[in-house]
């Protein structure tokens, strides 16, 4: 098998193992030793060992495992034995520190006194930083004084009269004539804007009302607050995307603030992903010539199950499969935001939770430029990430005589432990009847977890209303659980399936894969090269996820008895 895949037709992952040996030629002409500086002791300290005499022989270098991804198009990991077998010894030390409290402003207290340091004088300090310093204050801060007196800097606020606090920003037309906010300060503004430490009244007026942000239209809206709950979701159209025909951006709305994944609720997540189904259900059924009675009101659940069904009907004509325009789905969450003083924007645009999504046209007429095609060939497949997966799985079962992703989930059940020890082997960190959330073999991101359906549901058209309620806690549960271990900004995108795939796609499952991105691993040449450097066993940080879980859920009971 030439598949370079870690997923056995037996059922089982398969992997290498580096134990390099190894002389290298010692081709330097001079030595150049000197000293370092000095020992406790007080005796000197040189650097002799940077220049040895002659050959260097190392016997047994660290070894090295290579674990080809289950999906070839992902590249390989590499995990450092030695790295992974400290994390083995204590699977929860696979976590992030909690950041120290941050207050510019009592700093500054404690230099000036607070007898002597007026506001007017505050806001001279805090203007007079060079911006390097005011965009790591914002960052940082955990002092919503710091924040407030920042933005007064970087934006002009309306006030209101009796409570003095802020209602709204000042607004001026630019030199097209469009109306837009008057920041002074655009990284700073956002920065600050970012902060989850912002009083939410300040939150509201610089990007959460609805229009401060741009003038994209309010399509769909999800809410139970007029029935005494505190969800409310709003559907963003974006007509001028990067993504090509637009997308949808489903925003917690303005008076529903969560800028943490643990603020999250399960209605929150049924909210934003109710969205995501009945744009991608209603856009389909009109595309199909189906009945969607949807203006102006959000679909119930139960209208949700039969509209889904009418659509499937219709699929099942082998014309309209063929000649479906739209016939895949993109959906993606970038949660977290981080920006470096030195302007290098680390994550996404926004802290408050918003899921996208967009639906993929079949094909693209090819741009003409001075090339000339026939009319058989003016068209090619536009691009979509689910395919990738599709082309593989076919491969796979063609030079295996196997289905894939029943082969996968086999390895994933009957896993073993990397180093053949004793200890934690599942990769399972949470399942029902209908998913699986697990670590994978060879994870993408140092955190990567990956959420799988369990039967053939390749796609959400293909997923009921308890696959769907299965998913949405399922994503909900990732990403509550990597924030808990330190994760602050987590990548979420979805593989799946063409709605009118071919049957030697019938085993393709949907997947989510959810990569954290953590601080001392910022991307390099390795991972340009799709060579993905860890340093634990993902059995451990599956063990690591696990306790996160169990450690929730003996809160819960607690604060219920």
């Amino acid at each position: 098998m030439n598949l370079k895949t870690c997923v056995a037709p037996s059922g089982q992952f398969i992997y290498g193992l580096h134990q390099p040996g190894f002389t290298a030629a010692n081709m330097r002409e001079n030595s150049y030793v000197g000293p370092l500086g000095l020992l406790p002791d007080g005796s000197a300290f040189d650097n002799q060992a940077n220049f040895p005499p002659g050959a260097v022989d190392e016997p047994s270098a660290d070894s090295i495992f290579e674990i080809p991804n289950p999906f070839p198009f992902r590249g390989v990991t590499y995990i450092a034995e030695n790295w992974a077998a400290e994390k083995a010894e204590n699977p929860s030390a696979i976590k992030l520190a909690e950041p120290a409290a941050v207050s510019f402003s009592q700093t500054v207290h404690k230099w000036f006194g607070s007898t002597r340091l007026t506001p007017d004088k505050k806001e001279m300090i805090f203007t007079t930083l060079p911006e390097p310093l005011q965009l790591a204050v914002a960052e940082t801060s955990t002092d919503p004084e710091d924040l407030v007196c920042l933005a007064g800097i970087c934006c002009e606020f309306v006030f209101d009269e009796k409570t003095s606090r802020p209602s709204g920003l000042r607004y001026v037309k630019n030199k097209k004539g469009l109306i837009r906010p008057l920041i002074k300060n655009k990284a700073l503004y956002k920065v600050i804007a970012n902060n989850p430490q912002l009083p939410d009244d300040y939150k509201q007026v610089m990007v959460l009302k609805p229009g401060v942000q741009g003038e994209s239209e309010i399509v769909g809206e999800w809410s139970n607050i007029s029935t005494g709950g505190n969800t409310h979701v709003f559907e963003y159209l974006r007509r001028n995307s990067y993504i090509p025909w637009g997308h949808y951006a489903a925003n917690m709305a303005d008076d529903a603030v969560r800028y943490r994944v643990n603020d999250l609720t399960r209605t929150d997540m049924r909210a934003l992903r109710h969205l995501y189904y009945q744009r991608t259900y209603v856009r389909l059924a009109r595309s199909l010539g189906v009945s969607a009675e949807c203006d102006r009101r959000c679909l119930s659940e139960e209208e949700l199950e039969s509209l889904r069904h009418q659509i499937i009907d219709v699929l099942a004509e082998s014309v309209k499969r063929d000649n479906l325009a739209f016939n895949r789905t993109l959906w993606g969450w970038n949660f977290g935001f981080d920006y470096a003083p030195s302007k290098y924007r680390l994550h996404g645009s926004h802290q408050q939770v918003h899921q996208q999504y967009a639906m993929i046209p079949s094909r693209v007429e090819k741009a003409s430029g001075i090339l000339k095609y026939p009319d058989s060939d003016a068209l090619m497949t536009a691009y979509a990430c689910g395919d990738l997966i599709a082309d593989f799985i076919c491969k796979y079962r063609q030079q295996t005589g196997k289905k894939f992703f029943e082969a996968y989930i086999s390895a994933i059940y009957n896993n073993q432990r990397m180093d053949g020890k004793e200890g934690a082997r599942s990769l399972v960190v949470y399942e029902d009847d209908n998913v699986i959330l697990f670590v994978p073999k060879a994870q993408t991101s140092q955190w990567e977890v990956q959420l799988m359906t369990r039967r053939p549901v390749g796609n959400v058209l293909e997923a009921d209303t308890q696959t769907r309620r299965s998913l949405d806690f399922a994503i909900l549960t990732a990403v509550q659980t990597l924030e808990k271990m330190g994760a602050k900004m987590i990548t979420s995108i979805e593989y799946s399936k063409a709605f009118n795939a071919n049957a030697d796609q019938d085993d393709q499952r949907l997947l989510y894969a959810f990569l954290p991105r953590l601080p001392e691993s910022p991307g390099a040449f390795s991972e340009a090269q799709l060579r993905w450097i860890n340093g634990h066993y993902p059995e451990d940080f599956a063990a690591a996820c696990r306790a996160k879980i169990a450690n929730d859920v003996k809160d819960r009971n607690r604060s219920t008895a």
